[in-house]
């Protein structure tokens, strides 16, 4: 059996729209499959972050110990960047709410290839940057909310 490239799945992708076919198949290097069932982790708290995933399907909650369920990312967003920066440690649980899809992206493989790459690591961190802005955006606004409420 021939293993193929998972560069064609990653390129339909949000997170990777526009991406050269050279940098999806350097994506495609680090990258494999996954699954999990409703219930499941993918991540927890305070341990190794060595992982992104490219949601496919799905909704994952994302945990904060003490605060319950911060916020929840689905379909077609990118969940974690903690293995781009020390100490490389999740700061949430993240939890499969339903049957979740995703291709997961090896920290320790991507921060090889953006090393040896700039412009591609370059490129990938303005993408995770563009995130990163976005999930504040909305905590903000979800922060707005519930300050509204309790007036």
């Amino acid at each position: 059996m021939s293993i193929q490239s998972l560069a064609p799945i990653i390129a339909r992708h949000p997170f990777c729209e526009g991406m050269s076919t050279p940098d999806l198949e350097l994506l495609a290097g680090c990258a494999e499959n996954v699954k999990f069932g409703p219930g499941e982790f993918l991540f927890r708290n305070g341990t190794e972050a060595h992982s992104s995933f490219l949601l496919r399907a799905g909704r994952v909650a994302l945990v904060v110990h003490g605060a319950g369920v911060a916020e929840t990312a689905e379909a077609g967003e990118l969940l974690g960047w903690s293995w781009l920066h020390p100490p490389y440690r999740w700061h949430f649980d993240a939890r499969a709410e339903t049957a979740v899809r995703a291709i997961r992206l090896d920290g320790d493989c991507l921060r090889a290839k953006c090393e040896a790459d700039p412009r591609f690591g370059f490129d990938l961190s303005k993408r995770i940057l563009f995130q990163v802005t976005r999930r504040l955006e909305r905590s903000r606004l979800h922060g707005l909310d519930v300050f509204r409420g309790a007036r």
